[in-house]
């Protein structure tokens, strides 16, 4: 092989890295048995501070919500734990399904037309539906409201580059131009705010644009759905959904759409058939993919859907209902508003923001974020979010269903004695 590539040796082959970091000498300390690894690990694993163990009210993307046992039930059954991708469906019917379950429940969470088998996480589903309008579009721009998740932002950002695209933070009110193919808004925004999705719809149409949303999934157990105000794609953080924080993953991205682009949506389609015996059965329907078709056709390199995830999310909503769905969302919005007018009456502090809001608010506080979260983690607390860099001394504090009211109290009184 290295005659036919034309390499004397080996060692050639990396003669592009520098020689003084080919190989860095590595200071690892003397190996450990199997008992002292383990009590090594479980010191370390002593020094975090697990959500269940104290209130928590961080939330900014990845949030703590109730979820039911029979969820972590099914999951943990062998068959789905080591399924990963259906190819071949004759043997594959139990995970097809599933898919199935999940996309449907996804176009009735969203009011939307199709969803595909599930994206990596919330933001690489952005992404791809940013990539999607530039297919169906033709325009190379992109255009997102500053009120997007700064992560999912930068997630786009890194996309469109290899892409060779740009993009747009527009302004309060600014409108797209007629050389964008999609306006990106979330609802609520990453500030917890409800935006005005009506008029953005208006402007991204007006322009001929896509209008992209980016929905709290939770939050549709009570808010309109986003096809019922034109969105074209919708795609969202599917963790909230019965998936627990895990240090940020493994998640599940949801992204659904219109029927009329079904085929610009990246990664792959579960379809509902019937055998030549009458028997209903589930194939790949679509499978768009470069590993399955011309590159250069293909609409996303996205190699797993990220089953397990998506089984949890499908048993979650199962079990929930639009009932439970619907207490979920109501029981996140009262005591989140309880708790921020609680926080707005304390002397030093003030809601920065105003309007409706969901969950997630901002709190203007006396104090540098940074310092009032080690103050409350001292009290046996975990808070909010510092977004001093966006909003002057500003913390983003989550409410959800699970903090109880004395935990929420009890945010408030420690909150009243760092002010002081």
């Amino acid at each position: 092989m290295l005659e036919r590539i034309g390499v004397a040796s080996v060692d050639a082959l990396f003669d592009d890295i520098p020689a003084q970091v080919r190989n860095p000498a590595l200071t690892l300390p003397p190996p450990l048995s199997e008992p002292e690894l383990v009590r090594e690990l479980s010191q370390m694993a002593a020094r975090d501070h697990p959500v269940g163990e104290m209130p928590c009210f961080l939330g900014a993307g990845a949030y703590r919500h109730f979820i039911p046992s029979v969820v972590d039930y099914v999951i943990r059954q062998g068959a789905f734990a080591t399924a990963y991708t259906p190819y071949q469906p004759e043997i594959s019917q139990g995970t097809l399904q599933s898919i199935f379950e999940f996309q449907s429940l996804v176009c009735e969470l969203t009011g939307m037309d199709v969803a595909n088998a599930g994206m990596y996480d919330g933001a690489g589903a952005l992404a791809e539906a940013c990539l999607m309008a530039v297919r169906i579009t033709g325009r190379e721009r992109l255009a997102l409201l500053p009120t997007v998740n700064p992560s999912y932002q930068r997630v786009v950002r890194t996309y469109a580059e290899g892409h060779s695209l740009a993009v747009d933070m527009l302004d309060a009110g600014e409108a797209p131009g007629d050389e964008h193919a999609c306006l990106v808004a979330q609802q609520p925004n990453f500030f917890g705010c409800l935006e005005d999705v009506g008029a953005l719809e208006k402007r991204a149409h007006g322009a001929g644009a896509l209008y992209v949303v980016v929905p709290e999934p939770v939050s549709l157990g009570m808010l309109k759905p986003p096809g019922e105000y034109g969105a074209d794609i919708v795609v969202a953080e599917g963790q909230p959904l019965g998936i627990p924080l895990s240090f940020g993953g493994p998640y599940v991205g949801l992204f659904a759409t219109r029927r009329e682009h079904i085929r610009q949506m990246p990664g792959r389609l579960v379809g509902q058939t019937k055998d030549v015996e009458g028997r209903t059965g589930y194939v790949l329907t679509l499978q768009t993919r470069e590993q399955h078709i011309r590159r250069e056709r293909a609409t996303s390199n996205i190699c797993s859907n990220e089953q397990l995830c998506a089984l949890a999310a499908t048993v979650y909503l199962c079990a929930m209902g639009k009932q439970g769905m619907r207490r979920v969302a109501e029981l996140c919005y009262h005591k989140a508003h309880y708790a921020a007018d609680s926080i707005a009456a304390l002397p030093g502090y003030s809601l920065p923001l105003t309007g409706a809001f969901f969950k997630e608010f901002v709190v203007r506080c006396p104090r540098h974020p940074g310092e009032v979260n080690a103050a409350l983690l001292e009290r046996g607390i975990i808070g909010g979010l510092d977004v001093s860099g966006q909003i002057e001394s500003g913390m983003l504090l989550c409410v959800t269903e699970m903090n109880s009211r004395e935990e929420i109290d009890g945010l408030v009184g420690a909150l009243k004695e760092i002010g002081a």
